[in-house]
């Protein structure tokens, strides 16, 4: 127990760093620990290591809102939760925005635990047969929001252009640095089609006085977001394939991020949540490694699926008034001249993603800057943007390679 405990420490720290700092995931924090398992193995041990990861993993979850609300920089997995956060940033409730976010966070872990413990009983036998819906699924999702959206003509090519470009980014991901792995481009990729593209045409007006006054939602909205969040946190942390920007895409099906912000940045930060905690249940389960962390969980060998769901309790515990208590500081920013803030995110942008994937990521991220503005001049959902992750997860689950 002690070195569960000194180990999820450790994890939160890293994950304050990881959530805090756009472009460090807790994937980079895993892999560098990874790195040092010969050191660090026989000095706390292979429990109080993989607590660390895990816990860091779970952290990271909580604290990513603060530069996605305040920066208007996402990250990668979470891109669309930045639209509504960053624009109740514009309104003054930016720390509102924090906090349903860790809220949603919080809710997730609570149902997502017991979850987690059923499906590893229950599922491991059916899995052959859920592995080969995936795909359909997918393609009845994306027919629906083109089909119920504002002008479909639209949706389709904006759909179909950033396909291509998502099919194009991961077949020659070779060519970028390779600094988080091929995975990498993801970052240059999503943050230009839901960062620059937002950055670009923000507010320039000076960022207005932050005041928070409580969160506005409902014990009914808060009851709803946490099942439809966690739900789809299930189904992308156990499907193959899968990830947060995919739950991010398909919860967009039931809460319109422009409409009900709250609901959504609830829903979404729960799913992102949720999938980390399922994520482990699959690794235990089926050997299924869904993120970098639970690569290198499985690398190191972790002693039991129990021990480390309660690092990801007491991570939860104290990340989740750490949250809170960080975005108490958000009155810093008031009369920070906004156009200068917004450069200054863009110039973050470019750096971070020159430093993960080279110029390679550098050229992704124009390309997807170009795509991610479309539907902000036909006036549309960015969600059609997705396409650039929902269409490589329809040929990879129906067996296509090549991308």
């Amino acid at each position: 127990m002690i070195g569960i405990i000194a180990g999820t420490l450790a994890g939160v720290f890293l994950g304050i760093i990881s959530g805090l700092f756009p472009g460090v995931h807790s994937n980079t924090l895993a892999a560098s620990l990874l790195g040092m398992q010969a050191i660090l193995l026989p000095m706390i041990g292979a429990e109080a290591l993989t607590a660390t990861m895990f816990s860091a993993l779970i952290t990271h979850t909580f604290l990513d809102s603060i530069p996605s609300t305040f920066l208007g920089i996402p990250d990668p997995e979470t891109a669309l939760s930045v639209l509504p956060s960053h624009m109740l940033c514009l309104e003054g409730k930016g720390q509102e925005a924090v906090r349903i976010a860790a809220l949603g966070s919080a809710c997730a872990v609570i149902l997502s635990i017991p979850i987690s413990i059923l499906l590893f009983f229950i599922l491991p036998p059916l899995q052959p047969y859920i592995d080969w819906w995936v795909g359909i699924i997918l393609i009845a999702v994306i027919g629906y929001l083109v089909v119920t959206s504002e002008a479909p003509g639209w949706a389709l090519i904006i759909f179909g252009v950033s396909s291509l470009l998502g099919i194009f980014t991961l077949r020659y991901a070779f060519l970028g640095w390779h600094t988080l792995g091929e995975s990498g481009v993801l970052m240059p990729l999503l943050t230009g089609m839901f960062g620059i593209s937002v950055l670009l045409f923000s507010s320039r007006e000076p960022v207005p006085a932050q005041r928070f006054s409580g969160i506005r939602m409902t014990r009914g909205e808060i009851g709803k977001g946490t099942v439809t969040g966690t739900v789809a946190g299930t189904i992308v942390g156990w499907l193959p394939g899968l990830s947060n920007a995919t739950a991010n895409a398909v919860l967009c099906s039931k809460t319109d991020y422009r409409r009900d912000r709250r609901a959504y940045i609830f829903s979404t930060s729960a799913a992102n949540t949720a999938n980390a905690i399922i994520g482990l249940a699959a690794l235990f389960a089926i050997g299924r490694e869904r993120n970098g962390v639970m690569a290198a969980i499985s690398s190191i060998g972790a002693p039991s699926m129990a021990s480390l769901l309660v690092s990801g309790a007491l991570a939860a515990c104290i990340a989740y008034p750490v949250t809170i208590w960080l975005s108490g500081y958000a009155d810093r920013l008031n009369g920070i001249d906004g156009k200068l803030l917004n450069y200054s995110a863009i110039g973050l942008i470019i750096l971070i993603s020159f430093l993960i994937s080279g110029p390679f990521g550098l050229c992704i991220l124009v390309l997807a800057a170009i795509v991610g503005l479309i539907p902000g001049m036909v006036n549309i959902s960015r969600v059609f943007c997705m396409g650039a992750i929902m269409v490589p997860v329809i040929l990879y689950s129906f067996g296509i390679g090549g991308i």
